[in-house]
């Protein structure tokens, strides 16, 4: 019992949408409704520059933190924790409180990668950012990043099947949410930093 309830806070913290509420605070509108219709950094930093989107990706980042922090701290078996991650993902993605219309969930992912598997995690993400500054896709180097960290945990073999699992159907749900951005990539149509994006 205890397990389940661990899973439903963990949504219910990822479901806080940082991006929604300081873009509604600082701007006034949904940003749902704006830039790329995406509630997460890389959109709020289309609509309200780097310093926002720097706040969001951290906060965004601290709901993965503290998802697998809470868990740890109530004794949970580390499959537990690890599926906890993917509930605080899951809650990002899909908000209770906003209509369950959320982000992409890269942020929250990447807190909960570098609480679960830090040394992979880091390599990944140092991948990442080098591939965004080499293409300026940001939508390529987040794909690298959630399929490269379990890739690697799952190589290492220090990581119990539950948790590889729970990491696994993270990446998945983290390249479903990002469909619109692959089809891009292939077509050729996807926007890089620094391009104008159209209104949702």
């Amino acid at each position: 019992m205890i397990i389940i309830v661990s899973f439903v806070i963990a949504y219910l913290i990822g479901a806080i949408s940082f991006s929604y509420l300081i873009t509604k605070k600082l701007k006034h509108i949904d940003i749902r409704k704006t830039g790329s219709g995406n509630a997460g950094a890389t959109n709020t930093m289309r609509v309200l520059g780097v310093g926002p989107a720097v706040g969001v990706l951290l906060l965004d980042g601290l709901k993965g933190v503290a998802a697998v922090l809470l868990a740890r701290l109530i004794g949970l078996p580390e499959w537990a924790v690890a599926f906890c991650g993917l509930f605080a993902v899951l809650g990002h993605d899909f908000p209770v409180y906003f209509g369950f219309r959320g982000g992409k969930g890269v942020a929250t992912t990447i807190g909960v990668f570098f609480m679960m598997m830090p040394l992979y995690a880091l390599i990944s993400g140092i991948a990442a950012i080098l591939i965004i500054v080499l293409t300026r896709f940001v939508s390529v180097g987040s794909l690298v990043l959630l399929l490269a960290t379990p890739v690697l945990a799952w190589i290492s073999g220090n990581y119990p099947g539950g948790g590889l699992a729970a990491f696994f159907l993270i990446a998945a749900l983290g390249y479903f949410q990002h469909r619109g951005n692959i089809s891009r990539l292939f077509h050729g149509t996807e926007n890089k930093i620094g391009q104008k994006k159209a209104q949702a």
